[in-house]
């Protein structure tokens, strides 16, 4: 239960000059350059999460089919 507090502390009571600080915080410690790869990755693998569970998906309702033809 603390970590669900904690969690909306962080991210739903921020104002926007509490944003632009954790953006330069970020900014320092990993660089300019390393920025766009950190986000290219993170990227690619929201984009794997959501192929894979569309495929899942996928396989559950076409198992279900084959489940009602019996």
């Amino acid at each position: 239960m603390n970590t669900v507090f904690l969690t909306f502390a962080i991210f739903g009571m921020s104002s926007g000059t509490e944003w632009i600080i954790i953006g330069l915080a970020i900014l320092l410690l990993f660089g300019g350059r390393k920025i766009p790869e950190l986000m290219k990755g993170l990227g690619g693998g929201i984009k794997e999460f959501k192929k894979a569970t569309k495929d899942d998906s996928g396989e559950e309702s076409s198992s279900g089919k084959e489940h009602n033809k019996e």
